[in-house]
């Protein structure tokens, strides 16, 4: 006959001895979700190289499912609901797609604010850490940064803010919608999905996007011209990686290590700088296809920037409204900036 103290004993030791291997060898699958094609530069050089990094770091105990151009479904501006939410584990989105959601992050999106989109990157990291976890309150941020220069791409040759009047241009945020009222356009806001269609089927004149995304949106097969900047870049766009809080929190403590020993600081530098390292390439494809490129010196530039101070005077205004020092996040933002330059 069996023992009954030895065969309890022995179920009990089965059940610690099962329920502890999980803990030592926990498997988990996250989802990433973004908005671009799979092949565009963002997925391809900053998502899958952080995600594949993850992966190998965590022994193949971390899987990250891809899911590019929306497959999970919804709209580019809910990604960050999504996230909230749980619906997708982690995503990669433009924090200026939900107005007014992140406003401190609109100091990176002023006119002429930004040089560099890797100083701006370290930047953004930095005041995120200081001034913006409020506002992200709601999830677990793992990389801020910023594109390269913003870059004016239309059906018409382009070299004064008087030419952009009566134009239709597409923009990326609030903050691009209002500089490009500003200069007498008028400002179509929709996600970079939308941009090849709109601009086939004449619904915009022109687009505001880096060099960089044009090759995966043929932008150089859909208009002729382009102006850009020397300098101090004529706009930016904040974007944020960010992951939901509770499966972060879920995460054993090892696990969590490789998400956060991949994230911070060092990313977001990598990730600017890679999305800005992409433009050449991609303007180099425009010039292949003959299409004509204005480069605006410094010294042109000037009536743009002298055009889009109103900008700035509105901005700072709202930010006091909402109990917000705009002029000193201006501020923080140059001085970190240059002593990542300088």
């Amino acid at each position: 006959m069996i023992n009954r103290r030895w065969l309890a004993g022995l179920l009990s030791g089965a059940v610690m001895a099962l329920t502890a291997l999980p803990a030592l060898a926990q498997e988990v699958t996250l989802k990433l979700h973004q908005f671009l094609p799979a092949q565009a530069n963002v997925p391809k050089l900053i998502l899958d190289v952080w995600a594949d990094k993850v992966e190998a770091d965590s022994d193949g105990r971390i899987r990250i499912d891809r899911y590019p151009s929306m497959q999970l479904g919804g709209t580019p501006p809910q990604l960050m609901d999504q996230v909230a939410d749980g619906v997708a584990d982690i995503v990669w989105t433009v924090a200026g797609y939900t107005p007014g959601r992140f406003p401190s992050t609109e100091v990176f999106e002023l006119p002429f604010m930004i040089s560099d989109a890797r100083a701006a990157s370290s930047a953004y990291w930095q005041m995120y850490e200081s001034r913006m976890q409020d506002e992200f309150a709601d999830v677990k941020v793992l990389g801020t940064w910023v594109h390269g220069p913003g870059v004016i791409h239309a059906s018409k040759q382009i070299r004064t803010p008087a030419d952009m009047q009566g134009l239709k241009i597409r923009g990326a945020t609030r903050q691009v919608n209002t500089l490009l009222e500003t200069l007498g356009a008028t400002p179509v806001g929709m996600p970079v999905p939308s941009i090849p269609e709109a601009l086939s089927k004449g619904v915009i004149d022109g687009t505001t996007i880096p060099w960089e995304v044009t090759g995966a949106l043929k932008v150089p097969e859909l208009v002729n011209y382009h102006t850009e900047f020397e300098g101090r870049m004529l706009y930016d766009v904040t974007f944020v990686l960010a992951m939901n809080k509770a499966r972060y929190q879920s995460l054993p403590d090892d696990l969590k290590k490789v998400i956060d020993d991949n994230s911070g600081l060092e990313f977001s530098i990598f990730a600017g700088g890679t999305q800005a390292d992409s433009d050449g390439p991609a303007r180099q494809a425009a010039v292949d296809n003959g299409n004509q490129i204005v480069t605006l010196s410094e010294a042109e530039a000037q009536a743009w920037v002298l055009a889009s101070q109103p900008v700035y005077d509105a901005w700072i205004a709202e930010m006091e409204a909402k109990g917000i020092d705009g002029q000193a996040l201006i501020d923080e933002a140059r001085r970190l900036m240059d002593e990542y330059e300088g």
